[in-house]
């Protein structure tokens, strides 16, 4: 999620603005030698890896509460250790919060065979960090901490309102101490103006009261947005309530540049699908919330648009009116297969970089892509790192690159590397098995082989996926809501559109017009010249899925909110108690190391 990362001194936000565009000029230049030397470059084989995000957590029994535990850089250190000296099967990053870490295969899958070691890579990786924990500590991938805001979540514990977030309800030790973050909150905050603003709506249940955002004596910050006091909404106003959670992603390197952007195109289409289907994130600071997915959470901790950019006050020194956060769906398509109508968002772009990279023989697309990704402004700068040479290095690109955190990221190679045109698919949740993930992670990669293959064009306007993606965040949308979808998806079929349920998108008309994506790919697979194991794994998972989407298996944010509504505990006013959360992670923890069977969330798969 976070990206980008480097050593040295960072700027601050009076400092970077002064070196603002010098530093966009730069990472032009660094965009536009990558693809000079690796335009041409073709006949890699598919090559993917995913990334799972966890966090630290204790669990007293004594006290029957819950806490984060704020020492990943701890074990972080431990594990780079056993990396660096090849001992390990995994590569481990840091991630925004100071109790989480994310982990990645140390090498990248290849073929139909490695379907069978994704799921033992994330158990052998969970069990490594599980051997690093201290007593009553466990290792959760967990989207949202359901206390994370609430008085003495973390452990050790600190006050709120430190000098870099500047939060009522968040101290600054959960940010992970490496420079980048921290710098990012900070930076992020001053650019904006005020403290960043995020209004959830609270799940009305029976006894529901107004929900209280300001705690006593807090001096509200005048530049800020309303924070709904008295109202049905739970605030959040900081960095660290969206990049605290976790999220399942997968990259995969492509054959070459083209079809590294047909297969982004394609799969951004299905990001507010995935993104409904793994659901996970019903509660937020101690409240069931009515939403029930990150993104928006996320979207809104990083906006770092001025009131201007945000359309609240006539242009004066801002370029642009922005309707997105950096966080958020892609604006713009990239393939040529893509017609000049399904980009139909108007997204801006800044106009001299579109210019400049026509002139240096950037096709359209492309081009006003990266123009639209080079409207935001640098936010980390190093001082070790201002004068770079763009021939050999990429840094500043990286930096607008890694702080425009879409769906799908389209990914040029690094200079002097031997990795390829890559794509990064960004929408879905973290699951709480290795199963769950695994079987996400094998579906998607299924799915890009059918694009590859040919058998699918998915692409209509990007209006449309963007109402999606405001449907996904919806309550059960899973069940629940309709989603545009092309009426046939065959690749030479025309644009029509239709209203589907995830269900109908996955496992097909009843009726039979429409053959579902699980179907296509079994079938598919049926074609390859699979090992019979994998082709079982994968027909296991693809199953699975097919039964969430049906209904007969639960998200894992329809379960949460069941775990509460049936709680001996709640007393049916939307707040998520010590007493509740300790038992929800209590059993939580329990599903993830096989102790405990939850039928609704696995069936029988597990």
């Amino acid at each position: 999620k976070m990206g980008f990362l480097a050593e040295g001194q960072t700027l601050t936000w009076e400092q970077t603005k002064v070196i603002v565009n010098k530093i966009k000029r730069s990472g032009i230049e660094q965009l536009l030698s990558i693809y000079e030397n690796m335009k041409v470059r073709k006949h890699d084989s598919l090559k993917w890896g995913d990334e799972v995000e966890y966090m630290l957590i204790l669990i007293d029994p004594v006290t029957k509460t819950v806490k984060l535990v704020l020492r990943a850089h701890e074990i972080l250190k431990v594990l780079f250790e056993l990396e660096q000296k090849n001992e390990i099967e995994s590569a481990w990053r840091p991630e925004y919060g100071s109790f989480m870490i994310e982990g990645t295969p140390i090498k990248p899958y290849e073929g139909t065979a490695s379907f069978l070691i994704v799921e033992q890579n994330m158990r052998q990786r969970r069990r490594l960090v599980q051997s690093f924990l201290k007593e009553n500590e466990c290792l959760l991938s967990l989207t949202s901490f359901p206390l994370m805001g609430v008085n003495g979540f973390t452990f050790p514990e600190f006050l709120p309102n430190g000098p870099i977030a500047r939060s009522r309800f968040l101290p600054d030790q959960i940010i992970n101490p490496h420079p980048r973050f921290g710098t990012l909150t900070r930076n992020i905050r001053e650019r904006r103006g005020s403290h960043v603003a995020i209004n959830l709506p609270v799940f009305k249940d029976t006894e529901t009261k107004p929900v209280l955002n300001c705690p006593e004596g807090w001096q509200r910050d005048p530049n800020a947005e309303p924070t709904g006091e008295g109202e049905d909404i739970v605030h959040l106003d900081a960095m660290g309530f969206g990049m605290g959670c976790c999220c399942l992603q997968c990259t995969f390197q492509c054959c070459n540049i083209n079809e590294a952007r047909l297969i982004y195109d394609q799969l951004a289409v299905l990001c507010p699908i995935m993104l409904a289907v793994t659901a996970a994130a019903p509660i937020f600071r101690g409240y069931l919330v009515d939403t029930d997915v990150r993104w928006d959470t996320i979207s809104g901790s990083v906006d770092d648009r001025t009131q201007e950019e945000r359309g609240l006050q006539p242009l004066k020194n801002e370029k642009f009116t922005i309707k997105k956060s950096r966080y958020g769906s892609i604006s713009h398509y990239i393939s040529r297969d893509s017609k000049p109508s399904y980009n139909d968002l108007q997204a801006p772009i800044d106009e001299d970089v579109y210019n400049y990279l026509l002139s240096r023989n950037i096709d359209e697309p492309l081009a006003r892509h990266f123009a639209h990704l080079f409207i935001r402004d640098p936010l980390v700068v190093y001082d070790n790192a201002i004068d770079l040479d763009n021939t050999k290095q990429s840094d500043h690109f990286e930096n607008i690159q890694s702080t425009n955190w879409q769906t799908m990221r389209f990914k040029p190679p690094p200079p002097n590397s031997p990795i390829g045109w890559r794509v990064e698919f960004r929408s879905m949740e973290a699951q709480l098995t290795d199963f769950e993930n695994a079987a996400f992670v094998v579906f998607i990669a299924i799915l890009l082989r059918l694009i590859c293959f040919g058998q699918l064009n998915l692409l209509m306007p990007l209006s449309k996926v963007d109402e999606n993606m405001s449907r996904a965040h919806k309550r059960n949308a899973v069940l629940e809501q309709k989603f545009f979808f092309k009426k046939d998806i065959s690749y030479e079929a025309g644009d029509e559109l239709e209203e589907f349920t995830i269900n109908e998108i996955m496992n097909g008309k009843a009726d039979g017009s429409f053959i579902g994506l699980i179907q296509r790919m079994i079938a598919h697979l049926e074609t390859e010249n699979m090992d019979k194991a994998a082709f079982d794994i994968a027909n296991k998972y693809l199953n699975f899925i097919s039964q969430r989407v049906s209904g007969k298996l639960q998200t894992t944010a329809a379960w949460m909110r069941d775990f509460v509504a049936k709680h001996p505990h709640y007393k049916h006013d939307s707040i998520v108690s010590q007493q509740i959360a300790y038992d929800l992670i209590k059993i939580s923890s329990d599903i993830t190391n096989g102790i405990v069977r939850v039928p609704e969330l696995t069936g029988d798969f597990i």
